[in-house]
Formats: structure tokens, C-alpha cells, sequence
């Protein structure tokens, strides 16, 4: 019988029964079954047996006596050394399984410049460069506090307010050192201990004295400035489990001592009035209050007392000023209202509303900002459920009744009802109106972020229509700025409507895209360094995550900086924003050291700094914290 099959060499390549090339292994073991080579293999010989021994003790050898191949680092070697101390039994058995283990996954190179997070993770230099970018435009916002301390201190410390053109102080809120108690929690936030010391000082050593001994002031004012300065700098720096923020300045209790003094003062205003509407003016030296000339409150100022006077009654243990306050919307619950809106005037002698104009500008603002914030903080008290009720009611009358779309390019804008509903309505907006994007965003998300409230469920359509709003009104407050030729907004702003124009009226920015849409009359082109704007881009930024809202606030800022810088110390106001250069005004407003840098500062820094679902900022920017105890 032949010893090979009948085909020739080449036909080994294949498997003929399968069609199909066969492997290399199948070959060699066909050709070896099918050759001589089989049958002498298969016979056995000392020269062998020698051969075989050989073969298997190389191989011994080098199974044993090698290892695979690697680079080790230096830090790698000083590992290795440790471990083969106590590990030579395991290594000397486990050299079998490491010469066919795979090669270990080293980590990826980092730069040395580069910084890991303590949960681990790497910052990767595209977000190195963004979150530096950040972090010097808030060190610059920083810088402008101080410069603007800096002249307040050198020219006015101890006024209200700074005249930073004619380098002295003025008292237009009744003498209690506004501007220093208003920023003084500014300062705390961002870690300015030498300013935290000056103004803590000054309240320790001042602030007492002057309220036993002054006189007139506004209950509203006195209340969002220095009651919520007084009761935010406690918290800030330690009191009642606060976040502690600074060692610098007095102890936390001489805060709360003077916010007790103080409001214990300004309750007159309530116990004085004959309905639960409290009178605007309190006289301080000796605990009387009495109405506003021609007897009737602002809406919104009657409104905008609850934060503060709540979180006194939760850290002083004493009720009184939380029950006089909230006394106040439990009352305007039960009035008459246009769809959820309001007049902006109410009687203290009656208890009603006043004529019919509706706006949430100068005024009304507040009211609307308040009913939320009172709710938020409250939360926990299922008796302040009609808070959001009346806020829910209130934002629907909005959309129905006041906003509109400028032509041609279709500004969303909210407008005016000057004689009510029935009457004509009025393309007329105050920059305070831009509080109502931020109001919104928080009022739907609840301090969350759009993120998190969509993971949890918590946003219904209604919400979303808010927030929908609210990213087009924050727009359109921008493009009050960049369509002046300084980039800063008037005070109150007409928009191009079908039923109203006016010609030659635009800001200036003759490159901008909404140059036509806006109007700008003479009166009304002074800008007061106000916070509304960059308040909403804040909270906005925050919630939706979107940066266009922290460029924004940059370009904002960088016009305060040309513009409104005052060498010598400070920052001024400007007659007109439609005139290069523009015509400068001598006053330095408290609330742009207390409001307007603050909430730059947030704006650029992280969420963690103040986050919107533990405090609510009082309409002063002072934070509070919510979620009251009772």
C-alpha cells in the first residue's frame, strides 16, 4: 500500500471534502502521518532519550531564569523592591504564569502642571484653560471691590453712600452707614478678610449708637440693606450653624444683637398702622412710624420685609417679627388682583390697593420676586402653600397680559397696563424689570439646576414655559446693554411695537442687531450701576449651565470698568449711555458694592459658593438661608 495519498503536493493546501484552504498546522501533521518520519519517531534509542533530556532541561531553564521584557519607572522600582521582600515564595512559583500573563495597563502620562481632583478624576487642559479664565475674571470683579472700599473708606466711611467724583460721603438713607453694612457680606464671600475687619468694626463700634439715635428713615430700604446686611454677615461668618466664612471682624452675635435692636424699631411701622399694611417711614430714636406723604405704601415695599424678618424670628427664637410680617401677604391674599397681578400702591389706612397701574417695575418688582422666595424658604410650613399659589397665578398673568415682541426682531419684552387691564398697554420696561428672569428660572427649577430637575421629575410644562421666558427676557435685558454705545442699559428702555415708534431715538451701537428694536428716550438714559441684569444671569448660568450667560455678565463688567471707574477710588453712575464718553454722575449707589459685584463674583465662581437650593438672596443679594426652623 502506497504511503501517501493519491494527489499531488500541491492538493495538501486544500480539504477537498469542505472546499476551503486548510490550515498550516493541518498540513505539517498530514505530511508527518503520511511520511517515513512517523514510523522513526515511533522507535526508541538511548541517543533519544538523551536528545528528549536535553530539550526539556533548556526549556526548564528558561521558563525559570526569565521574565518578560519592560521598561520600569524610578517610582516602579521602589514599588518592585518592597514587594519582592515579601513576596519571593509567590514570585518564584508564579514565573510560569507571568511569561504568559499580558502586559499591565500602565496610566496615561499627566503633565506635571496638571491637577487632580480628589475624587480622582483628570482635568483635561481644554477645561484647565476655561476654568482659569474664570477664576482671573472673578479675581478681576475682586479687584473692583476693593477699588471701590477703597474710596468709600478714603472719602465716606460712616455716610450712606460714596461721591466719588467730589471725594465725599452723603446720607440719602438715613445715616446708618448703608454702603458698609451692605457690603460687608460681599466681602465675606469673597474672602476679603481686611475689608470683613474694617466693616465689622465699624458696625461693632458705630452702628448700635447711631440707630438709637437717628431719625427718619424708610422701612422698606432700612430693612433690605441693613436688617438683611446685619442678619446675611451673621450667618456668613458663623452664627446659628452659618457657613463661617471669616474669622475676621466681631463676633457673629454682635450682628444679631444690632439686627434685634433694629427691628425691634422697625415694627412700629406695623403696630403703628391700622391695618396689617405697615406705614413706609419709621422714626428710629423713638419707635414711631407714619405713612408716606400722601398716605399710601408701595406695593412691593410693603411686600419685601418677610425674608428678613423670618429668619430673625428663626435665629432669635422670638415669633414676633415673623408674624408681622408674614401678616402682610396673608392680607393681599385675599384682595382683588387682575389675573394674579397688582396695583402698585396699597393703603395702610384701608388695606386696599390703589388705583390700577400695573408694572413690575419700580414699585411692583418685589412683590412678584417675594412670593416665591417666602415659599422657598418656608417650604416646610405646608401654611405658606398659598405663596406659590399666588406666585403661580401671578406669572400666568404676566405672560397673558404683559408680554409682547418687539418688531423687527422680535425682543421678548414685558411691558406696563398704566390704567389697568381695560386701558392701553405701554412698551415701556425698567431695567428693574430684568429681576423676572432669575425670579422665573428659580420659581421652575427650585434652585436645582435644569439637569437635576428633569432627572427628579420635578418640572411640569408650566414650568418649562417659565423657564422658556425666562432665557428670552434675560436676552433682551442683555441687548439693553450692547446696543448703547457704552454697553451699559438705561434705566427704563420703549421697544419698537406696531402700535408704538419713535424716530432717532436708538442707543448708539449702530452694529447692533437690535438697534432698531429698542428705544431709548433722553430722560431715561442714566444708568445707576443696577444689579437686575447680571442678578438673573447669575441664577440663570446657574440652573441652565449655559457659559453664555457668564460672557454676557463679562462683557457687562468690562463696561463698568471703562466706563463708570473712578481713579481715585470708587465707580460712578452715568447721565447718558448713548454718548461716548458719557456724562458722569457723582454718586456711587450702595447696592452696587452689595448687589451688582456680588453677584459678578458668583456668576464667574463655582455653584458650590452660595448655592440657590440652601439660601434665597434677599432683593438686596444678601443670601439667607432657607429652610427655616420654627
Amino acid at each position: 500500500m502506497s504511503d501517501t495519498l493519491p494527489y499531488t503536493r500541491k492538493d495538501v493546501h486544500y480539504d477537498n471534502a469542505k472546499f476551503r484552504p486548510r490550515s498550516f498546522l493541518k498540513v505539517i501533521t498530514q505530511s508527518f502521518l503520511t511520511s517515513n518520519l512517523k514510523r522513526n519517531c515511533f522507535s526508541f534509542s538511548t541517543g533519544k532519550c538523551l536528545i528528549l533530556l536535553l530539550i526539556f532541561g533548556v526549556a526548564y531553564l528558561m521558563l525559570t531564569h526569565t521574565s518578560p521584557g519592560h521598561i520600569v519607572t524610578h517610582d516602579q522600582a521602589i514599588g518592585n523592591k518592597n514587594i519582592e521582600g515579601d513576596s519571593s515564595i509567590t514570585n518564584s512559583d508564579g514565573r510560569l504564569k507571568k511569561l504568559w500573563r499580558r502586559a499591565p495597563r500602565l496610566p496615561p502620562r499627566i503633565p506635571p502642571d496638571t491637577k487632580v481632583t480628589n475624587n480622582g478624576s483628570d482635568h483635561v487642559p481644554g477645561n484647565l484653560d476655561v476654568s482659569s479664565t474664570w477664576i482671573t475674571r472673578q479675581q478681576k470683579v475682586k479687584e473692583a471691590f476693593v477699588h471701590a472700599w477703597s474710596g468709600y473708606k478714603k472719602f465716606a466711611m460712616g455716610y450712606d453712600e460714596l461721591m466719588p467724583l467730589s471725594k465725599h460721603g452723603t446720607d440719602g438713607l438715613g445715616g446708618l452707614g448703608a454702603t458698609v453694612v451692605d457690603a460687608l457680606d460681599t466681602a465675606m464671600i469673597m474672602g476679603i478678610d481686611e475689608v470683613v475687619a474694617e466693616a465689622g468694626s465699624w458696625v461693632e463700634e458705630h452702628l448700635s449708637e447711631r440707630i438709637s439715635k437717628k431719625g427718619q428713615v424708610n422701612l422698606f430700604e432700612t430693612t433690605i440693606r441693613v436688617l438683611g446686611g446685619l442678619l446675611s454677615a451673621y450667618h456668613l461668618s458663623g452664627g446659628e450653624n452659618g457657613l463661617n466664612l471669616t474669622h475676621a471682624g466681631p463676633k457673629p452675635a454682635v450682628y444679631l444683637q444690632t439686627a434685634k435692636d433694629l427691628a425691634d424699631r422697625l415694627l412700629s411701622a406695623f403696630t403703628a398702622s391700622p391695618t396689617p399694611i405697615p406705614f413706609s417711614d419709621v422714626i428710629l430714636h423713638d419707635k414711631s412710624a407714619h405713612p408716606a406723604p400722601g398716605g399710601l405704601s408701595s406695593t412691593s415695599e410693603v411686600s419685601t420685609l418677610q425674608l428678613e424678618f423670618n429668619y430673625l424670628s428663626s435665629v432669635s427664637g422670638d415669633p414676633k417679627y415673623s408674624l408681622e410680617a408674614m401678616k402682610v401677604l396673608d392680607h393681599i391674599k385675599n384682595l382683588p388682583k387682575v389675573e394674579g397681578l397688582v396695583p402698585i400702591y396699597i393703603s395702610p389706612q384701608s388695606g386696599q390697593f390703589s388705583g390700577e397701574n400695573i408694572r413690575l417695575g419700580s414699585r411692583g418688582d418685589s412683590y412678584y420676586e417675594y412670593l416665591i422666595k417666602v415659599w422657598l424658604q418656608c417650604r416646610a410650613d405646608s401654611n405658606t402653600s398659598y405663596l406659590h399659589e399666588m406666585y403661580t397665578e401671578a406669572m400666568k398673568g404676566v405672560r397673558h397680559l404683559l408680554v409682547r415682541k418687539s418688531i423687527p426682531n422680535g425682543l421678548v419684552f414685558v411691558g406696563e397696563l398704566p390704567y389697568g387691564p381695560q386701558s392701553d398697554f405701554s412698551p415701556k420696561m425698567d431695567h428693574l424689570v430684568c429681576f423676572l428672569p432669575g425670579t422665573l428660572a428659580l420659581g421652575a427649577t427650585k434652585g436645582l439646576t435644569k439637569k437635576q430637575a428633569m432627572k427628579n421629575s420635578m418640572l411640569n410644562f408650566e414650568d418649562l414655559e417659565n423657564l422658556k421666558l425666562a432665557e428670552d427676557l434675560a436676552k433682551t435685558c442683555f441687548e439693553m446693554y450692547s446696543v448703547t454705545s457704552t454697553g451699559l442699559a438705561p434705566e427704563i428702555a420703549y421697544f419698537h411695537t406696531k402700535e408704538f415708534s419713535e424716530e432717532g431715538l436708538d442707543g448708539g451701537n449702530k452694529s447692533s442687531e437690535f438697534v432698531n428694536d429698542i428705544i431709548i428716550k433722553p430722560a431715561d438714559r442714566h444708568n445707576l450701576l443696577r444689579p437686575e441684569t447680571v442678578e438673573s444671569l447669575f441664577v440663570l448660568y446657574r440652573i441652565t449651565e449655559d457659559p453664555k450667560y457668564r460672557e454676557w455678565g463679562w462683557q457687562i463688567f468690562e463696561a463698568f470698568e471703562k466706563h463708570t471707574k473712578v481713579d481715585t477710588g470708587g465707580y460712578c453712575s452715568l447721565g447718558d449711555v448713548t454718548s461716548i464718553p458719557p456724562h458722569r454722575r457723582d454718586k456711587m449707589e450702595t447696592f452696587f458694592l452689595g448687589e451688582t459685584l456680588k453677584y459678578l463674583y458668583l456668576l464667574f465662581g463655582h455653584n458650590s459658593l452660595i448655592p440657590l437650593d440652601k439660601f434665597v438672596f434677599n432683593t438686596e443679594a444678601h443670601p439667607i438661608p432657607i429652610n427655616l426652623k420654627k
